[in-house]
């Protein structure tokens, strides 16, 4: 081996020996005060365009009173639904009304609700009465909660669609006893109807009630559902919402959240039975039942006519609308 020699390999390394490799970035350029102008404006602008965005539409909100939130509302009678009558001239109930725990009220979303078996007193085959399974539950205010449908809750519970029968009209009125009303405002002309509660099995006996707007064209959403035995049952529903009737869940929020509309209601109405043979022969049962029950039903929510006209309730923007002009 050859003797070594003072060189890289020995010699310690200087700074002046090795220098540093020199960086190839370029160093930050620091903003000039003009751009920092530049900037804040830009930033301002925008402030002042959103600012004046939201003036415009609060503007346009109150010039043509529209109503985002929506407050709740009662009947003046101040009923529950669970008020109807047990009996009327050709249905009476079963059994007692059927309460949930709390529980299952928490996900119904509503204590004002009635569940109760309404069966035929004088059936056209009397070893075989129609029976119905009736449910109605009222909400008002905002209404975040989704409509409960046999749909979802049926199925839900294990049983199956077996077909969607659509919806069904209603045979309403069958006595004629319904009188149109004209001293409602203007575009309500020609939808309005009254009817009159039950002699025999009313608490206010003769007294004419609102209907909702245009009665004769209520539909029941109907369906067929299975069990895992195979067995059949068929169930239907509608909904009255601020004064109109619709017969998909997906309606009500069109109804009840009308934006003119200060308040918001729902009634949702169904009925449920083993013992019909299919869905027509459910409608042509409910329709017997409705006939006689709907104008109960309607003391149970509020007037939508008064409301309207402002003269109910008591805080009816309406009513001060009308007061200042």
């Amino acid at each position: 081996m050859s003797e070594s020699t003072p060189n890289e390999a020995t010699t310690p390394a200087t700074p002046e020996s090795n220098p540093a490799p020199k960086s190839s970035a370029s160093p930050k350029a620091t903003p000039s005060k003009k751009q920092h102008r530049g900037r804040n404006t830009a930033v301002f602008a925008a402030i002042g365009i959103l600012a004046a965005s939201a003036l415009g539409l609060t503007a346009a909100i109150d010039y043509f009173q529209l109503y985002l939130k929506k407050a709740p509302i009662y009947p003046e009678s101040g009923l529950q639904v669970s008020a109807i009558p047990t009996e009327t001239a050709s249905w009476q109930r079963v059994g007692p009304d059927r309460r949930e725990n709390a529980e299952v009220e928490e996900v119904l979303g509503t204590t004002n609700y009635v569940s109760r078996v309404y069966i035929q007193k004088n059936p056209a085959n009397p070893e075989k009465p129609v029976a119905l399974d009736f449910h109605a539950a009222y909400y008002t205010g905002m209404i975040d909660t989704v409509p409960h449908v046999p749909d979802r809750c049926f199925v839900g519970g294990g049983l199956q669609i077996g077909e969607i029968e659509g919806d069904l009209p209603l045979d309403l009125n069958k006595d004629d006893r319904w009188v149109a009303v004209d001293d409602v405002p203007e575009h309500l002309r020609g939808q309005i109807f009254r009817a009159p509660l039950s002699y025999e099995y009313s608490d206010q006996p003769g007294t004419f009630v609102t209907l909702p707007r245009n009665p004769q064209d209520i539909r029941l959403r109907t369906m067929k559902f299975v069990d895992s035995g195979g067995k059949a049952l068929y169930s239907g529903y509608f909904f009255v919402a601020n004064g109109g009737t619709v017969s998909r869940a997906e309606g009500v929020r069109l109804l009840a959240f009308d934006l003119s509309s200060y308040y918001a209601y729902y009634l949702k109405v169904q009925v449920t039975s083993t013992t019909v043979e299919s869905g027509d022969e459910l409608a042509a049962a409910a329709s017997s039942l409705l006939d006689e029950l709907l104008p109960e039903l309607m003391r149970c929510v509020p007037d939508w006519v008064r409301v309207e006209q402002g003269l109910y309730p008591a805080d009816n923007p309406i009513a001060a609308k009308k007061a200042n002009d």
